[in-house]
């Protein structure tokens, strides 16, 4: 069951996580640590997003930021999309 849509608006504060497909790790090595944080990094620039914490597990991530223009959702959809197409390039 997917989880309820978020209240998006201006300078709100989220707790985010993301997983794997049926828990798989989404770090191998290194370099996808290197990489993640590179395009999260790319991610907040773009979106004016403020990353207050995260913190990297081998088969999900946690982070926690605030939206001053309240896009948490595009934020999100480009950070993931971008990593996991990264990825499976890498990883086939």
């Amino acid at each position: 069951m997917a989880r309820q849509l978020r209240i998006q608006y201006p300078g709100a504060y989220y707790h985010v996580t993301s997983r794997g497909n049926g828990g798989q790790d989404i770090y191998r090595d290194p370099r996808d640590y290197d990489r993640v944080l590179n395009i999260l990094s790319e991610s907040i620039d773009i979106f004016n997003v403020s990353l207050l914490a995260y913190v990297c597990m081998t088969n999900h991530f946690h982070l926690f930021l605030t939206t001053p223009e309240a896009n948490l959702g595009e934020f999100m959809r480009h950070f993931n999309i971008t990593y996991t197409s990264a990825f499976n390039r890498r990883h086939n």
